[in-house]
């Protein structure tokens, strides 16, 4: 008989140290850099980062498909939504990995990918968010010549399941893509080391 209250006893501490215990946070932050498809390893692999989604933002269109973004004019920019857990990670380091992975030079689309739907932005969730990115932006753009906006999010809205996870779902047609677009060659002249 004693049995069945310690039982219970441990059972009730669970409850309570599972009740106590607070889910992690996640933030959102969002991103276009040429191909969604090549904006997802990089943060995919950081500590903290719990999702990246490929879709587009910025336009007019609800709920645009793939084909419309980059055939027509919807105003949309292939993006990458970065969900993080900023106990984890903070914005800022977000930051430093979305830099040295776009050409920031390049306001025309991201190398062999042309037009508004492959330019470089960033999009602000918040006010802070912005506050940080345009910091950012300043304290690399000593020549002045950095062409990247940094607007105020307004909606995202996801890619096609077939885009999700491309490069590993399909590794090497993302490989022969990613190198036949001359990602990586423009990116080491840019960054040089610094390039992921």
């Amino acid at each position: 008989m004693k049995f069945i209250p310690a039982v219970l006893l441990n059972l009730l501490l669970l409850l309570s140290a599972t009740a106590v215990a607070e889910p992690p946070k996640t933030a959102l932050a969002t991103f276009g850099g040429g191909c969604f498809w090549c904006m997802e390893p990089p943060f995919d692999k950081l500590d903290g980062v719990i999702s990246t989604t490929s879709g587009f933002s910025g336009g007019h269109v609800v709920n645009p498909t793939y084909k419309q973004v980059v055939t027509s004019d919807t105003g949309h920019t292939e993006v990458v939504q970065v969900a993080y857990d900023p106990a984890k990670i903070s914005f800022s380091q977000l930051l430093e990995v979305y830099w040295v992975n776009i050409d920031p030079l390049d306001s025309k689309g991201q190398f062999c990918d042309r037009g508004w739907s492959y330019r470089p932005v960033i999009f602000a969730h918040s006010e802070e968010q912005k506050q940080q990115a345009e910091a950012s932006r300043a304290q690399l753009d000593v020549a002045g010549k950095i062409v990247v906006p940094i607007e105020d999010f307004a909606v995202f809205y996801p890619a096609e399941d077939y885009h999700q996870d491309y490069y590993q779902k399909n590794p090497l047609r993302y490989k022969f893509y990613r190198h036949n677009c001359g990602r990586d060659q423009r990116l080491n002249q840019v960054w040089g080391d610094q390039s992921r």
